[in-house]
């Protein structure tokens, strides 16, 4: 196969996509090469899944030695110290990277360091140095979308919100989508005074809209101040340090730091993908075929970079199908139907399927399960957070098509069910599955009367 290259892939990125294509094809035999110019594991691992969670871990802290009172217990006054919490998260995502690279290495890949570019269908350079390849894999994710506004260079992306050198008392937040949420989530349960700014009508589009304006609720009740219809004019210098955000109806928000989370698009940039022939969408995005072919035949992409579902579960998959095509035969294709997905807002958003509006907008008629309520801790910690879940059902055949969850560890419970949905549970397996007592996963599976 190797007509004469020095490897039979050459995988450029070593995230999520690119580290399991390179494991997996170099653990089936294959001479496989992974070029990276940055930390080991890509965004998920260095400005993304893993850290984000980690904080929002230490943003829950707050609220738990609040709540604690009410179960008997006293701590005295808490201190959150910003300094410790970015210490202990670079010491474990500089273990994660270790990790990664002992997963290459150990499965005979070659790591390269360096920004690969294409120079035709077979060759990569990287560093000055060109490499032959019989396969070319392009896996280098995306990148935050700049500031588009005047004084735009004065805002951060989510790529610097972890490492600030002071601890931002005025954060505004500008963006509606899951990193936003997150964000203004965890800063304000940090002890931030943050300002979520979102220029639609209601944040998290593209979600179930009673999750959309339950979590919008949820959120505000604890103190973010989320404000819809907002769209920023400019960003001028304010006293101080200080970032002054002006609006386009001229109100004006001072803040210690202005976090622009309004998307991430493809990282193509620089890579001599046109040059080298391969098709690239109106927004950088690689366009893949259902064998994540490009319209080079020896040259292939999978995960962020071509932009289909930008979650690091799917790049997996997408790695691995690609993998197994190439060296397995099995022509394994992803199942783009029901990918579960969380939000990790306070409190967590969890979903799988169809919005309530996609499945009245698909099917002949649909019945709604909601259920709204207050946690049994709650009943304690005298904290007024409320959990909402929904279930969507298609009549025709009674299969639960949608199931959302707004609540603690919401994210947890839905990868349960998503298994349950996958296999094609109806309603009618819902009402036959005993629940566990007491919890609020339970009421799932005790939901009987539809409300709409």
């Amino acid at each position: 196969m190797s007509n004469g290259s020095d490897f039979d892939l050459f995988i450029i990125g070593a995230g999520s996509g690119g580290v399991r294509a390179g494991r997996m094809a170099a653990q089936r035999g294959a001479r496989v090469a992974v070029a990276e110019d940055a930390a080991l594991g890509g965004t998920c691992v260095n400005v993304g899944c893993i850290p984000k969670k980690l904080y929002s871990f230490a943003a829950h802290y707050h609220e738990s030695f609040e709540e604690a009172a009410g179960f008997g217990w006293s701590a005295g006054e808490p201190a959150f110290d910003w300094e410790t919490l970015k210490a202990n998260r670079r010491v474990e995502i500089t273990r994660l990277n270790t990790v990664y690279r002992q997963l290459l290495e150990g499965a005979g890949a070659t790591i390269v360091r360096g920004r690969g570019r294409v120079v035709d269908s077979h060759t990569v350079e990287v560093g000055g140095g060109r490499y032959r390849a019989d396969r070319i894999v392009v896996a280098t994710g995306g990148w935050p979308v700049p500031a588009d506004v005047a004084g735009g260079e004065r805002a951060i992306s989510s790529n610097e919100i972890f490492d600030l050198a002071r601890f931002p008392r005025r954060l505004v937040v500008v963006g509606g989508g899951y990193i936003a949420c997150e964000f203004a989530s965890i800063f304000n349960g940090l002890g931030a005074q943050v300002t979520q700014l979102y220029r639609g009508e209601q944040i998290l589009r593209g979600f179930d809209l009673d999750v959309r304006n339950f979590v919008a609720a949820e959120m505000a009740k604890k103190g973010v101040d989320v404000r819809v219809g907002a769209k920023v004019r400019a960003l001028e210098e304010g006293e101080g340090n200080s970032t002054r955000v002006v609006l386009a109806d001229g109100a004006a928000i001072d803040a210690d730091a202005v976090l622009y989370a309004t998307g991430r698009a493809p990282n193509t940039a620089g890579l001599g993908l046109e040059a080298a022939g391969v098709a690239l969408d109106v927004n950088g995005a690689v366009v893949v075929d259902d064998r994540y072919c490009t319209s080079v035949p020896s040259i292939y992409a999978v995960g962020d970079v071509i932009d289909r579902v930008q979650l690091t579960p799917v790049a997996l998959a997408e790695a691995m199908a690609l993998v197994d095509d190439l060296f397995g035969g099995r022509g394994k294709r992803v199942d783009y139907l029901h990918i579960p997905t969380a939000v990790f807002t306070h409190p967590n958003v969890g979903t799988i399927g169809l919005s309530e509006e996609a499945a009245r907008g698909m099917l002949e008629k649909v019945r709604v399960y909601r259920s709204e309520f207050r946690p049994l801790r709650h009943t304690l910690s005298r904290s007024s957070e409320r959990t909402l879940m929904k279930l969507v059902v298609d009549d025709a055949n009674d299969k639960v098509v949608g199931l959302h969850m707004v609540g603690a560890d919401a994210g947890e419970t839905i990868q349960g069910f998503a298994v349950a949905m996958k296999a094609g549970a109806t309603k009618a397996t819902f009402d036959a599955t005993l629940g566990i007592h007491p919890t609020a996963a339970e009421e799932f599976v005790t939901m009987r009367e539809p409300v709409a």
